[in-house]
């Protein structure tokens, strides 16, 4: 009877290990495949669960305190999902969002990202970012949720973009916006009011009039 209770309680034990498991993938099912450890926590995963999981392969770890399911299909824009996800106050911003919006054919070598003046700085080993910090309605205004790969990615959108890239042209090149600006122009249907609105709350509106005016 010993013998038979001692079979029983490890048959008990991994059941619930298995349930335990079970629990926590589809969770992440829930969350898209991909968690920060912060968010794993406040779904009731135990982090010992998430170490199991990763050594078990059933968990891929991308970065610290980022976790993906191995099943999950491959990202295509894996950088700025990866991001998204780690820094959750930030949006994806100038040459970054110019490539989601299909407005520049630079392919950046890091993820452009806003967060709000006076947050802390994000430690993010990988992938490469730069970090800027917006005040006020030039953080808040014109952002956006756009889904990649069932994931959601707060990005500014295509206006209030090209007035940012005119906002900080000195660190990313005058080129880089005016290129935006044609490539806007050429979808053919340029909101001038909404450009000019964008160049107003980034304190630009002279630079930008100009060349927006010798485009209509």
């Amino acid at each position: 009877s010993i013998g038979f209770n001692i079979e029983s309680a490890k048959m008990g034990a991994g059941k619930q290990e298995n349930n335990r498991f079970q629990r926590a993938i589809e969770i992440f099912r829930d969350h898209g495949g991909m968690m920060r450890t912060a968010d794993a926590i406040n779904e009731s995963i135990h982090p010992s669960t998430l170490y199991e999981l990763r050594d078990k392969g059933i968990l891929v770890r991308i970065r610290r305190g980022v976790y993906r399911l191995n099943e999950s299909e491959p990202l295509t824009k894996p950088d700025v999902v990866t991001v998204s996800i780690s820094i959750s106050n930030g949006v994806i911003c100038l040459i970054s969002a110019l490539e989601l919006h299909n407005l520049t054919v630079q392919i950046p070598h890091a993820v452009y990202v806003a967060i709000p003046r006076g947050a802390e700085q994000p430690r993010i080993e990988y992938p490469p970012v730069y970090v800027f910090r917006f005040s006020d309605d030039s953080f808040t205004e014109g952002a956006e949720t756009i889904q990649i790969d069932n994931y959601p990615v707060k990005v500014y959108c295509a206006e209030k973009t090209i007035a940012d890239c005119f906002k900080f042209r000195n660190k990313i090149g005058l080129d880089t916006a005016l290129d935006a600006l044609k490539m806007y122009k050429e979808r053919g249907s340029m909101n001038i009011n909404m450009l000019m609105y964008y160049a107003n709350i980034c304190r630009v509106e002279n630079v930008m009039r100009p060349y927006v005016q010798v485009l209509i």
